[in-house]
């Protein structure tokens, strides 16, 4: 799904097959699938997700009919979730205006009238004074006479403020306006970079999509690694043959992640590399476990140069994650017990605010006031560690300076 080999030049490594199964699915033709009340999709952070969404499934879902409107909510983090909607359902509802319309737009009149629907005002969709987002879509069908897709990258983001939790509330009541049995109109596909924020959008009462589910999706795996064997087997025959199974173990150590096991396979097989007595595969195999330690020993750094609460307060969230309650009694006795026994709940709250603010942020926030780590990849840390009995983690160099004060 990324790169070549020769040149550094981007290819895509299609997957038509998972496209057209969500497809299918979306559409409501599959008995026993829900897609059609809306595709949760997880997938960690630079595993091809976007790529996915954008160049497979936006195409396959064009090729049937269905018109598509894309919007990656983390795109722009600082703009509120319902604009960034609004502005990508208002560039797809304005190549179906007429010419007239679209010629009054240019030169500066904003609104658009949909024959036998109504005027919409492109800059005020989703506004308290514009038209509302199930409307909007509801004119996107309608002028388009076909039904819709709206795909929603890192929708988790929307959770974070009070006008991004409407926005959603709004898409699930567009879909329930537009959709009918054995009739989609409307189809929902929201995707995010960690499973346990995304959750948040249908795992409660009071969730805009209760009772949905979340699908993990397929990550990149053997059918990607044997097109890249075959890329340099074609380009370099005096490295044939590739031992691809060893490169898909050194895939799954990066990560399942194209763009860093590619830059290290580029590196292995470049004159330059310099390899003596060495296959680029174990090379390339090298390089995902020093990735693994470089990634690794970034999170503990991190996680050492916090304050004494905020170590306990983050370490409650890991081991916690959604049952994560800060102030609780429980919470505060596990604080007292790592921290300080004067430990306070104000004092937990302000190492929370301290954990949200810091670049680049180590805890996330949602509207209601829950919370959870903003990178997933630290709750694997974590779990590994606990597993190899290596938690917390230890400033080395306390160690040795203890080691020294026992010698002397």
């Amino acid at each position: 799904m990324y790169h070549a080999i020769k040149g550094h030049r981007v290819i895509h490594f299609p997957r038509p097959g998972l496209a057209r199964e969500l497809v299918v699915a979306l559409r409501g033709e599959v008995t026993f699938s829900d897609a059609h009340n809306g595709l949760f999709l997880a997938a960690p952070r630079r595993t091809g997700k976007s790529t996915f969404l954008l160049n497979d499934l936006a195409p396959a879902l064009r090729a049937t009919g269905v018109v598509v409107a894309y919007v990656d909510l983390w795109a722009d983090p600082r703009r509120d979730p319902g604009t960034l909607i609004a502005d990508a359902i208002a560039r797809s509802l304005a190549p179906h205006a007429s010419f007239v319309s679209r010629v009054a737009k240019k030169a500066g009149v904003e609104s658009v009238t949909v024959p036998g629907v109504l005027k919409i005002d492109l800059s005020k969709i989703g506004k308290h004074d514009g038209v509302t987002l199930p409307d909007a879509l509801r004119a996107l069908h309608e002028t388009a006479k076909a039904p819709v897709a709206l795909i929603v990258d890192e929708a988790q983001h929307a959770l974070t403020s009070d006008a991004g939790e409407a926005t959603m509330a709004a898409l699930k009541s567009a879909r329930d306006q537009l959709n009918q049995p054995g009739n989609v109109n409307l189809m929902l596909v929201m995707s995010g970079s960690d499973r346990d924020k995304l959750l948040r959008l249908v795992n409660t009462n009071a969730a805009p999509f209760y009772g949905s589910q979340i699908a993990r999706m397929p990550p990149l795996g053997e059918d990607f690694i044997e097109h890249v064997a075959r890329l340099i087997s074609a380009q370099r025959p005096d490295l044939t043959p590739v031992d691809w199974p060893l490169l898909l173990r050194a895939f799954a150590g990066f990560g399942h992640r194209p763009q860093f096991f590619m830059e290290s396979l580029g590196q292995a097989i470049s004159p330059l590399a310099g390899l003596e007595g060495v296959r680029f595969e174990q090379a390339v195999m090298e390089a995902a476990h020093e990735r693994q330690r470089t990634d690794e020993a970034q999170m503990a750094s991190d996680y050492l140069a916090l304050r004494p609460v905020e170590q306990a307060v983050l370490w409650r969230l890991l081991e916690q994650g959604p049952r994560f309650r800060p102030y609780d009694g429980e919470a505060l006795q596990f604080y007292r017990k790592r921290a300080s026994p004067q430990v306070t709940a104000q004092q937990a709250q302000a190492a929370l605010d301290s954990l949200r603010k810091r670049t680049p942020a180590i805890v996330w926030k949602s509207a209601r006031g829950e919370y959870a780590v903003d990178d997933a990849a630290m709750h694997r840390w974590f779990e590994k560690r606990v597993t190899e009995r290596q938690w917390p983690p230890v400033d080395s160099q306390s160690h040795r300076a203890s080691d020294r004060d026992e010698m002397e």
